[in-house]
């Protein structure tokens, strides 16, 4: 360090600092920059993905197990009215006490419904252009009542689900029968599914709604398990027995109560005046 001379010793191990590339990265550093592009690589695969044939029969799937969820625990709720009006009220009135939360996930099988519908109706559209000559045999599972009417009896349960939220939902429909208050000053739910169901023709319409569901989910049931994977030869033979045990579940637990006040085993004494 003789005569006062600075000298700057440069280590072999430095490593000289880059600056961003802003011809290519845009001025963002490359870690970011590759996370970006995988991020987009990735959403673009998964848009892709669900516009194929076989990413919309996921998503016809996946909501469909949603509102079959739905369906059994709407069922298992109802099914209270057996328990009496205070049993049914309650619950009624738990639910109606979840305010956003009861809201969100209304919306949310209001969406999961719309793209169940919107994604099956464009998947039986393409299958019927893609078959423009019907044959004269098909394979058996192609020729049951219930696979054919699947678009078909999905439209008419739709109807059938706005005409029920018409009737004990939003009291668009019969409000003389469904407006009404227990001595708790709850919303009486019990005399409205009695009221309701002591009238033979409202009766008779959810019987029919119901065997629809249940020749939607006969088929339906089953291949939305077998879409989802679940179709090894293991399983292969329960898949296919759960669509017709689900439906005579559903059907047979839906239609006891309709039947029951209509028959006066339930609500005797709670008449529709």
């Amino acid at each position: 360090m003789g005569g006062g001379a600075l000298r700057v010793i440069v280590s072999p191990f430095s490593r000289p600092i880059r600056k961003p590339c802003s011809a290519c990265c845009g001025g963002v550093p490359g870690a970011t920059a590759r996370r970006r592009r995988t991020i987009q690589a990735v959403t673009s695969g998964l848009a892709a993905g669900l516009r194929s044939s076989i990413g919309r029969k996921w998503i016809v799937a996946v909501t469909g197990v949603a509102l079959l969820g739905f369906v059994i625990a709407h069922m298992l709720g109802n099914l209270q009215v057996f328990l009496g009006p205070d049993a049914l009220n309650s619950y009624a009135a738990k639910l109606a006490g979840l305010g956003p939360l009861l809201w969100a996930a209304r919306l949310l099988l209001l969406a999961a419904a719309i793209a169940h519908v919107a994604v099956a109706l464009q998947l039986a559209a393409e299958n019927r252009a893609a078959r423009p000559v019907r044959y004269a045999a098909r394979a058996s599972v192609q020729g049951r009542t219930s696979a054919r009417s699947m678009a078909i009896t999905g439209c008419m349960i739709l109807l059938f689900v706005l005409y029920h939220l018409a009737h004990f939902t939003w009291g668009l429909a019969h409000p003389e029968l469904t407006a009404r208050l227990d001595s708790q000053g709850r919303h009486d739910v019990y005399a409205a599914v009695v009221g309701s169901f002591q009238v033979p023709s409202i009766a008779a319409l959810y019987v029919a709604a119901m065997v629809l569901l249940g020749l939607h989910l006969w088929h339906g049931a089953s291949s939305l398990f077998q879409t989802l994977g679940w179709n090894g030869p293991r399983s292969r033979r329960l898949v296919a027995r759960l669509g017709p045990l689900v439906a005579a579940f559903i059907v047979l637990g839906n239609c006891s109560i309709p039947l029951a006040v209509l028959t006066g085993l339930v609500g005797a004494g709670a008449g529709a005046g």
